[in-house]
């Protein structure tokens, strides 16, 4: 299977991480590409990263299906917990820790652009869903184990693109518990394998 990435993108960090978690990592190869690369299109209209192409040349976009799919590749304990309360809760925790990257992805270039108020608003809003997520998470961060879960991965990556993109907007101060555990489980192969350079 070859999966087409980009090195920044937390996205394509979560899968890797999960291929890493999975034991599966060296079966993926790479095909470093840009999100603009006309050659993208060929494997997923939406022109976007993580896309996997299976060898049977089935195609998989977003990282939550992708991520899924290697879950059933190979013997390992599995990221995504079977049906019931266990489920529930790591894929909730996914939905959470992809929604910290999905408002904080597009504000890196609502900042270049000339500041009028309805970008300003629309910054803050996103600024509100990455602060009231982390509340949620440091309530929760007792639970929460060594990526074991898809849910556990999904927010370390979050957690991880905050540090890498927004240094300047320190996530740690009000979150001991979150800090704590995000200092234990950086050092992990899943994230310490897949950190983001430059």
């Amino acid at each position: 299977m070859k999966l087409a990435y980009s090195p920044a993108s937390p996205y394509v960090r979560k899968v890797n991480a999960c291929a890493i978690a999975r034991g599966i990592d060296k079966q993926v190869e790479r095909w470093k590409v840009g999100t603009t690369d006309p050659a993208l299109l060929d494997f997923n209209p939406l022109s976007k990263v993580p896309t996997l192409i299976l060898d049977d040349g089935t195609r998989l976009y977003d990282s939550p299906v992708i991520c899924e799919y290697l879950d059933s590749v190979g013997s390992a304990p599995k990221l995504f917990p079977a049906a019931g309360p266990a489920r529930w809760k790591a894929i909730t925790q996914q939905a959470l820790g992809d929604g910290i990257l999905d408002a904080t992805q597009p504000r890196r270039r609502e900042i270049a652009l000339p500041q009028d108020d309805g970008r300003k608003a629309y910054i803050e809003l996103q600024r509100g869903k990455v602060k009231r997520s982390l509340a949620e998470l440091e309530k929760d961060a007792g639970s929460l184990g060594d990526l074991k879960t898809i849910g556990e991965i999904t927010i370390g990556c979050a957690l991880g693109y905050l540090d890498f993109r927004y240094a300047n907007e320190p996530w740690r101060p009000g979150h001991p518990k979150l800090e704590a555990w995000y200092a234990k489980v950086v050092k992990l192969p899943p994230l310490a394998e897949t950190t983001p350079v430059g």
